[in-house]
């Protein structure tokens, strides 16, 4: 991993099952009722379904990408969202540059947030806010490994980069 690599980030089906003591604090305790009431800011799903998703799973699609295109670098955004789970991949002479808003953040965690009243990093220190594993690659094969990503089903974002720095991830 050098810099000028790129971070592709493969979407989440959501919560992916971190931070349920906090929604559950926020979302649910006293509400419970509410839980069945489909709801327009989850698209006319209710929160009892969209906390029911289950987890993505991504070996399949990893997997054969790998076969075809060289991938320097994989982290699987779980409990420590992505700013502890991606700086795992990074030799100490880089840092993951990860640019908010290149992909799109679930509803689910605005909410969360909301509610929470937690800023901005911690949720990112938290949770996966959309981006359920990340692969490092030469730029070069970026395109082919998005391609082959989409290929077998999943949702592709570029939302980053490597550049010189201490084994850290920062937001721009």
């Amino acid at each position: 991993i050098v810099p000028g690599d790129v971070i592709l980030g493969l979407a989440s089906s959501g919560l992916h099952s971190n931070g349920f003591s906090l929604v559950r604090k926020v979302l649910v305790e006293g509400r419970e009722a509410d839980l069945a009431l489909p709801r327009v800011d989850l698209g006319g799903i209710t929160l009892g379904e969209l906390l029911l998703t289950p987890t993505r799973i991504y070996v399949k699609s990893v997997l054969a990408t790998l076969a075809e295109v060289p991938i320097k670098g994989m982290a699987h955004i779980t409990g420590g969202g992505i700013t502890e789970n991606l700086d795992r991949a990074l030799p100490a002479t880089c840092d993951a540059r990860v640019v908010r808003g290149s992909w799109k953040v679930p509803p689910v965690f605005g909410l969360v947030q909301a509610a929470a009243g937690i800023d901005a990093d911690s949720m990112y220190r938290t949770f996966n806010m959309g981006v359920g594993f990340a692969i490092v690659l030469d730029r070069k094969h970026a395109p082919a490994a998005a391609a082959k990503l989409r290929e077998l089903g999943e949702s592709v974002s570029e939302i980053g980069e490597v550049v010189e720095g201490t084994g850290v991830v920062t937001y721009a």
